[in-house]
């Protein structure tokens, strides 16, 4: 099972991008762990300084813009 996580405040950009995570999973059956972290301490651990960041498998794929669903779905099927 893939391991999904999106960093950011709650801002709308990351909203956005956490919502399109949850499109793109239902267009492709993939199974994933989600979770969004929104605990500016927590985001520091991973070291990124802009927002949204869009992790699979901890690793960054994505940051500091949207993540469009035919994106991820992409980076879902690597």
């Amino acid at each position: 099972m893939k391991q999904i996580k999106i960093l950011g405040p709650g801002c709308p950009k990351c909203k956005a991008t956490y919502t399109n995570v949850l499109e793109a999973l239902k267009k492709t059956n993939i199974e994933a762990n989600v979770e969004k972290i929104e605990d500016i301490e927590e985001m520091m651990k991973y070291n990124v300084l802009t927002t949204p960041v869009l992790m699979i498998d901890n690793e960054i794929k994505v940051k500091g813009r949207i993540a469009q669903i035919n994106e991820i779905i992409e980076l879902l099927n690597k």
